[in-house]
């Protein structure tokens, strides 16, 4: 049987469905992830067999991986210059990922069918784990996130992190593309196909027995805190930046008032919950800060971690987010901060590092600073943000936390680092309110399940538009607000110091992967030079 040129489209389309009914909330089908590349690797192999140029392997993936990227992320149209944001996350990044299908291809057309197929493997997760430290990084979609929702069978995760699944998954398509491949193109028939049906259960179900059992067994220390968790619900094009901000702290601190008590050590308000800039080194002498303390005083206890937009100044630049003084000497530095205020200790200011893409940083901007105006206005300050060196924690009364600022919740090898020094627990401030009503928020708090699963640690978000709540060590959402609402909830979570071999040793198969697709691909350039050297004798 040969594949029409016809059916080779609709076949790419298939998958890239298959993918996005699979990926959380926009089907959170997610059983459906591990038939989902089978398509795709037919139309593949089809070309492959029929020696078509490879440039058609680039287009069908291209079809699939777009559709995936605009299904699984369509809300980001929805923000204020969503245009931008789209043309990044669906057009280049569903490039991003055909050319990584299509290097695969080359793999198998100049080096073999078999260390092609095994080259899939390295080539995506390694692409995957780049995806984690690169200029255009988006790790949103990585295929390892498809099992959010389902924290019941990926405990396991506590050992791989997220890319442990992208391999499963992976797996898992292979084997029942070499069914298809033996129905469709050797006709074979179905009975032959038995062993390969017990090794797919094999790899399909051991994982998931496994991880049932370790979620039901599975026993948190009792070493419990009580937190207070507040969501002011502030719009953020109409309100947040351009309205009364004192009134809008008093939202949440008015929130928390009834809900402190002797026991609360800490009270968690969102991202940018102080959303005029303010000079950190002059914090403690402005009226923000004033009224923050004046009611931690009534608390007498807690401490108050919440977001804020902070400058500082310099003398010289000090990164590509250094920017010239209007009418002084001198550099300033913006910041998407979150701040740990306390009735005693100074203020500490931990900046976002994991900046959001058109809004927060411009790529490459450090290479061709003209790209700069090209930055998304979504509300306080646009362009490329100065950030930290490195994971940093933060402590109050006695207990460590990492401090995580919206988008870096995506980032399991960074919140792996944080748990690594020290943090007892995982406290996430964002704000989810750009994209209105879609999958965009519920996809957020989701993948947050993850983070508490690799690192067993409690995982606590304070969104200012929702949804707020409260994450368990099994991935368990234990407590959790309506969107668009103004909320708040008191609740104790448990702390954690123990170390899980993912925090303690972080994406150990995205380097190992990594590192061979670089040998892969070098191996690959290697035998298409000699093949293309012999064709011109």
């Amino acid at each position: 049987m040969e594949i029409s040129r016809k059916k080779r489209y609709l076949f790419s389309v298939l998958s890239g469905a298959l993918l996005t009914l699979a990926f959380p909330h926009t089907g959170s089908l997610f059983f459906l992830s591990f038939i989902a590349w089978v398509p795709l690797l037919l139309v593949e192999h089809n070309i492959y067999r029929n020696k078509y140029r490879s440039g058609k392997v680039l287009l069908h993936a291209y079809i699939t991986f777009f559709l995936y990227n605009a299904g699984a992320t369509y809300w980001i149209i929805y923000a204020k210059g969503g245009e931008v944001g789209a043309i990044l996350a669906y057009f280049l990044n569903g490039f991003l990922m055909a050319l990584v299908f299509w290097l695969f291809h080359l793999t198998k057309k100049y080096v073999g069918q078999k260390e092609g197929y095994i080259s899939l493997l390295f080539y995506w997760i390694g692409f995957e784990y780049f995806h984690f430290h690169w200029e255009l990084s988006w790790p949103w979609i990585t295929i390892g996130n498809v099992f959010a929702n389902v924290p019941e069978i990926i405990q396991w995760y506590s050992y791989t992190g997220a890319l442990g699944g992208s391999l499963w998954i992976l797996l898992v398509n292979l084997l029942f593309f070499k069914i298809a491949n033996n129905l469709v193109f050797s006709k074979e028939t179905l009975k032959v196909q038995t062993p390969f049906f017990y090794l797919i259960g094999l790899v399909l179900f051991v994982p998931i027995i496994g991880s049932i059992l370790t979620y039901y067994t599975y026993k948190e220390d009792q070493n419990n805190i009580e937190i207070v968790v507040t969501q002011p619900n502030v719009d953020p094009y109409y309100e947040k930046f351009s309205g009364d901000l004192t009134a809008q702290l008093n939202r949440f601190l008015n929130q928390a008032d009834s809900l402190v008590t002797p026991n609360t050590q800490f009270v968690l308000a969102p991202e940018t919950a102080i959303s005029r800039q303010k000079n950190e080194e002059s914090f403690t002498a402005t009226e923000t800060y004033q009224l923050l303390k004046e009611r931690l005083r009534n608390w007498n206890g807690p401490a108050l971690f919440l977001g804020a937009s902070t400058y500082r100044l310099f003398d010289t630049p000090q990164s590509r987010a250094s920017r010239k003084l209007a009418h002084d000497e001198g550099y300033y530095e913006s910041y998407n901060s979150s701040v740990l205020i306390e009735t005693v200790n100074p203020p500490q200011f931990v900046h976002k590092s994991k900046l959001v893409l058109g809004v927060e940083k411009i790529p490459f901007s450090n290479i061709f600073p003209w790209l700069e105006r090209l930055s998304i206005e979504n509300g306080g300050t646009s362009g490329t943000l100065g950030i930290e060196d490195a994971p940093k924690t933060l402590k109050a009364n006695g207990i460590t936390f990492a401090p995580i600022v919206c988008y870096e919740s995506v980032y399991g090898g960074f919140i792996a680092e944080q748990c690594r020094k020290g943090a007892q627990a995982i406290f996430v401030i964002t704000n989810d309110g750009w994209w209105e009503n879609t999958a965009g928020h519920k996809q957020h708090n989701t993948l947050a399940r993850l983070r508490a699963i690799e690192n067993r640690r409690y995982v606590a978000r304070s969104a200012n538009t929702g949804i707020s709540s409260v994450i368990n060590q099994r991935g368990d959402v234990i407590k959790t607000t309506p969107y668009w609402e103004e909320a708040a909830f008191r609740t104790d979570i448990q702390l954690n110091e123990s170390k899980t071999f993912y925090t303690t040793y972080g994406d150990v198969i995205g380097r190992s992967f990594a590192f061979v697709f670089f040998l892969l691909l070098a191996y690959t350039v290697v035998k298409y030079l000699r093949t293309f050297g012999k064709s011109l004798k």
